[in-house]
């Protein structure tokens, strides 16, 4: 009974909430972890008076010694599957509703310096497939802040060269329109016309960033990429896609961008009230993008 009811929730969130494999399971983890905790009580999520149960469950979370953001996560995925329970007529009180939510800390995202960034995309990438298509993928990434697994979907279609702008699918289905730049754009341009031939082995295949296989990039093909360079560069702290992704927003609000417009250009729906008066046109981010961003012009 208990296993279908994620069933049922897992599947209203991939098919209302388009939410991705992986945070999919991510949900089904951290709800069998409160299934398991019940069944050991011989209790059913659809029992009255959970309340007790669910406040139990939170102090075998701390007593387990899970990290704040655990908890936290875990606690979240509890109000979403209760709030579902509710909204399909299974239950007629959340059991959540008096939950504290945790307190957690955010860490400060790591970010390079201009300078660091000028090392990194300003060093000398060599006039072959490989180093075309690296050096236009990092110049990507820090020219628009996608993830990585944006970068990865990119496909040719996913280019605009006359408005100089890209499409990219984010997460939860959501597409935005994002500014590139005109040092991307060159990157972009060489590797597509010089590079990207050279590792083609399906014609069909679509797909903007190739491995030497012909198909697309795994994550930690990204990863690797993204470290190879900046090593040669002389960068020795860790870096990561993420980085190059937090480290254009912040130069960005650092150079005038507004935070709605960093917002919008990230695809973060967190705050969801100022979305609702807030709305940047393609023409917009384009303006601001290319006053605020070091590469931008």
């Amino acid at each position: 009974m208990a296993s279908d009811l994620l069933e049922q929730f897992l599947a209203y969130l991939s098919v209302e909430k388009g939410l991705r494999p992986k945070s999919l399971e991510a949900y089904r983890k951290d709800l069998q972890d409160f299934l398991a905790f019940l069944a050991e009580k011989n209790r059913s999520p659809t029992d009255p008076a959970l309340e007790s149960q669910v406040t139990l469950f939170m102090v075998h979370l701390h007593d387990r010694g899970l990290a704040p953001r655990s908890v936290a996560r875990k606690a979240s995925a509890l109000r979403g599957f209760f709030r579902f329970l509710v909204r399909e007529g299974m239950i007629t009180g959340n059991p959540t509703r008096v939950m504290e939510r945790p307190k957690i800390g955010r860490p400060l995202p790591k970010v390079l310096s201009v300078h660091e960034i000028e090392q990194l995309l300003g060093q000398e990438f060599p006039a072959t497939p490989l180093g075309l298509r690296d050096k236009a993928i990092l110049e990507t990434l820090y020219a628009t802040g996608i993830r990585e697994s944006e970068l990865i979907g990119l496909e040719m279609g996913s280019l605009h060269r006359e408005g100089e702008f890209l499409t990219v699918m984010g997460k939860g289905g959501r597409e935005r329109v994002l500014p590139i730049g005109g040092f991307a754009l060159a990157a972009i341009d060489a590797y597509l016309l010089q590079g990207r031939h050279a590792l083609i082995k399906d014609v069909t295949v679509r797909t903007m960033f190739l491995n030497p296989l012909g198909q697309a990039l795994s994550r930690m093909g990204v990863w690797k990429i993204v470290r190879k360079w900046a090593l040669l560069a002389g960068l020795t702290r860790p870096l990561s896609p993420h980085v190059l992704r937090h480290s254009c927003a912040t130069h960005m609000l650092e150079g005038g961008a507004s935070i709605l417009a960093v917002q919008e250009m990230l695809g973060h729906v967190d705050i969801a009230t100022t979305q609702i008066y807030t709305h940047l046109t393609t023409t917009d981010l384009k303006e601001i993008h290319r006053k605020a961003h070091p590469r931008g012009e």
